[in-house]
């Protein structure tokens, strides 16, 4: 078919927010173990200690991002699970595109 159907469930949208999150629960990790490493070295390089009070602020603020991430990530995982488990949907390139995202995502 050329288009999809309205009533089709596994728009594009679906896998485009699994990918979205999970590249920002990586980021948010990422920021973390990078913020840990760069406070280490402004401590050891006797950097002021509101600078590193701040930046410790930061750290924490992503810190509780990983978490909250991660949940939605679970949600929009399982929803696209709900809508893979649909075999009638099997053919279509938006089911395979969602179940490559799915194979690659482990929560």
């Amino acid at each position: 078919s050329s288009g999809i159907n309205a009533e089709w469930p596994l728009r594009p949208g679906k896998t485009g927010v699994v990918k979205r999150l999970n590249k920002e629960l990586d980021m948010y990790k990422k920021e973390v173990v990078d913020g840990e490493i760069k406070l280490g070295k402004m401590k050891e390089d006797g950097k002021d200690e509101y600078d590193i009070k701040k930046f410790i602020e930061c750290i924490d603020e992503s810190k509780a991002m990983v978490p909250d991430t991660r949940r939605r990530l679970t949600k929009a995982v399982e929803d696209l699970d709900i809508l893979l488990e649909n075999d009638d949907l099997s053919g279509e390139a938006e089911f395979k595109a969602a179940k490559e995202i799915r194979d690659l995502i482990s929560i």
